[in-house]
């Protein structure tokens, strides 16, 4: 009983402490309401969560935060990279009468375990940063997740492409996290490499909270399979134990690492600041918008990007001064194109306050946006279509042209490789 007792204090000592874990009290006064939920890692990986609730709440911004009447309220839920937290808020969304949307994170386990139970609840997700390739394959029933984001089918094919045609690589070692991401990306990846008549040497699977020590001999062992460059599929959790296990090594034993993006989630520029960068070379994926971009001024060039960072200034001036202050601006970027898109979407259907009939709804009509409608990345239009076996594609905005390599600047900024 005294066991209990202590479990029942226990859970809700962590549940008071946990940021963001509920609305704010005075949205359940609200009658004309709508929820948008965002269900994230905002503790392992806490600048992906943040980046994406900042892109969320600028574009939302641009509507005074109102659609046909309903004053939209963000509820943040943090599941800490775990599917069952994960479920749990979507079973909470479930019970809230005004939830209309989920807006998902940069994990795609959460997303991967929990895929069968969201398109079969009928939970409408809109995914920003997690790649994994089955997340908006679901054919089993109508498809309720959508994505602008890269897609794992197609991303792996640009690593594997720049690492061979423009930086000359030949012997590929593939070293991938033990998760559905990484799998998915092991699919990929050996497709990729096989099309490019350059199979891989060798693959390693690693698992969340590897030591520095497991690391360098996972390097040294890749290093001594004759391997010239890692393909790495990892967070940033990983991603800086990996760097500072490359840095470690004597330079001879070395290698060049080409990642996925998942690195970019959360602290490592800070972590593996440019000084430590500088004895390694390293290179991963994004999408083809940045705010600080090579060789020209984006702010003049691009027809909103000035505008949308004015907004985010005056809207988070604690956490955003300049454009380098957006981090993990992935997040971001694709937060506030989605949330674009599904602005649209709702306004070009007429709301009932019935929330189940809304979701329904404003699924049907994200598959038929008329647009163009001007993001960061694009115009869209016609960005999403009805999903089919023959069209799987179908709820991809994005596709293998908006992708690009990037690296680390000086000062942590994202930058943009020109030529792929």
């Amino acid at each position: 009983m005294q066991i209990r007792i202590m479990e029942i204090v226990l859970a809700v000592l962590i549940f008071s402490l946990t940021p963001f874990a509920r609305a704010d009290p005075e949205d359940s006064s609200l009658e004309n309401a709508i929820h948008f939920y965002l269900d994230a890692d905002q503790t392992g990986v806490r600048a992906s969560g943040q980046s994406i609730r900042q892109g969320i709440l600028t574009a939302l911004s641009e509507v005074d935060n109102t659609i046909q009447g309903y004053q939209i309220k963000l509820v943040i839920k943090d599941h800490h990279g775990s599917s069952p937290r994960s479920k749990q808020n979507l079973l909470e969304y479930l019970a809230d009468s005004r939830a209309l949307v989920v807006f998902s994170g940069l994990h795609s386990p959460p997303l991967l375990s929990n895929l069968r139970f969201i398109n079969e609840s009928h939970i409408l997700v809109l995914d920003p940063w997690a790649a994994a390739a089955p997340i908006t394959r679901y054919s089993n029933g109508l498809n309720w997740i959508f994505r602008l984001s890269i897609d794992d089918s197609k991303a792996g094919f640009v690593i594997a492409d720049h690492a061979i045609k423009v930086d000359g690589f030949r012997k590929l070692f593939l070293l991938l996290e033990q998760t559905g991401w990484g799998k998915s990306n092991y699919i990929t990846m050996t497709s990729a490499l096989k099309q490019l008549d350059c199979p891989a040497v060798g693959v390693k699977w690693f698992n969340w909270n590897i030591g520095l020590n497991a690391a360098k001999n996972i390097i040294r062992k890749i290093k001594s399979s004759g391997a010239d460059c890692i393909l790495l599929v990892a967070n940033a959790p990983e991603g800086k134990i990996f760097a500072k296990a490359m840095i470690a090594l004597d330079k001879d034993e070395r290698l060049p690492i080409r990642s996925h993006w998942g690195i970019t989630g959360g602290n490592f520029p800070l972590v593996i600041d440019s000084r430590m960068r500088s004895e390694i070379d390293l290179k991963f994926i994004q999408t083809s918008f940045s705010f600080i971009n090579t060789g020209k001024n984006v702010h003049n060039e691009h027809p909103i990007a000035k505008q949308v960072l004015e907004i985010a200034m005056r809207l988070f001036p604690e956490e955003i001064q300049k454009a380098s202050d957006i981090k993990a601006p992935t997040g971001f970027i694709h937060a506030y194109d989605l949330t674009k898109l599904l602005i649209s979407a709702m306004s070009q259907v007429k709301l009932s306050g019935n929330i189940k009939k809304d979701r329904a709804a404003v699924r049907t009509s994200l598959e038929n946006i008329k647009g163009p409608i001007q993001g960061l990345i694009k115009a869209y239009s016609m960005p999403f279509s009805e999903y089919s076996k023959q069209n799987e594609d179908a709820h991809e905005a994005l596709n293998i042209s908006d992708y690009k390599m990037a690296v680390y600047g000086l000062d942590n900024e994202i930058l943009l490789v020109e030529d792929r």
